[in-house]
């Protein structure tokens, strides 16, 4: 195979690479035309074909099709007549047949591979006032709207909730679900979306906070509701206590979920 020339020594490879296009041109140049070009389109093919594939086929391709088209149009022309008509056509087919290769090898060599175009790196003005770290929130906390129960009160979300007086610091909450919270003052709040159940225990002792959509319950010794950030409960240690969120005060992490 021709890729074995590479192996050979210099003072081999001369000659037998002459030997080689000798045989080429005669193998296009003695039979009639109409024969060579079959042969010559079918390496033009193979070169477009294999160029991707077989780099080293695709390039024999083509040097197969460059010393192949003289011999091609030797053969032309002597079919022709061989006078000085035949060899004009001769000529003029070889310049149109070696200007069709150029234009084959250059498109197979020089293809546009189309890359996204880089995205502009912004100016250092614009890193400079550019935030750090995630948007602030301002909390503004809406207090509590507390309630004395007497018997009982309406749930913002349906229904009654029933306050049952057990003595004359304490009694149990009782909802329509059938959820029920004891020990409690009769002093209660909803969230401003009904969210969140509060009640205070007795003595001030702190408040029992229920999440009504997860049915967590908190029982918050110590802390008492402050206010509301949206549906957020936040708590304080007494009257002139720092708000603090009920993240904070239970010692877990902020759910950003």
């Amino acid at each position: 195979m021709p890729p074995l020339l590479f192996h050979l020594p210099w003072y081999l490879r001369i000659p037998l690479t002459a030997l080689m296009v000798a045989a080429w041109f005669g193998l296009l140049a003695l039979p009639p035309w109409w024969l060579g070009l079959p042969l010559l389109l079918a390496l033009a093919l193979g070169a477009a074909i294999l160029a991707h594939r077989r780099h080293d086929l695709a390039l024999w391709c083509r040097r197969g099709l460059k010393w192949g088209l003289p011999a091609w149009l030797f053969a032309l022309q002597r079919a022709l007549g061989g006078d000085l008509v035949a060899w004009g056509a001769a000529l003029l087919g070889a310049l149109v047949g070696f200007s069709l290769v150029a234009l084959l090898e250059s498109l197979l060599d020089h293809r546009v591979h189309r890359t996204p175009r880089a995205a502009a790196q912004p100016e250092w003005r614009e890193l400079a006032m550019a935030p750090v770290g995630p948007p602030a929130h301002i909390v503004e906390l809406v207090p509590p709207r507390w309630r004395e129960v007497d018997g009982a009160v309406t749930d913002p979300r349906g229904g009654q909730v029933i306050y049952r007086a057990i003595d004359a610091e304490s009694g149990s909450y009782r909802f329509g679900a059938g959820r029920s919270f004891d020990r409690l003052s009769r002093r209660c709040s909803f969230s401003p979306a009904a969210r969140w159940f509060v009640a205070s225990a007795p003595g001030g002792r702190g408040d029992l906070l229920w999440d009504r959509d997860t049915d967590k319950v908190h029982r918050l010794r110590g802390w008492q509701l402050y206010g509301w950030d949206g549906e957020q409960p936040w708590l304080a240690h007494g009257v002139d206590g720092v708000p603090t969120s009920l993240h904070e005060a239970l010692g877990t992490p902020r759910d950003t979920g």
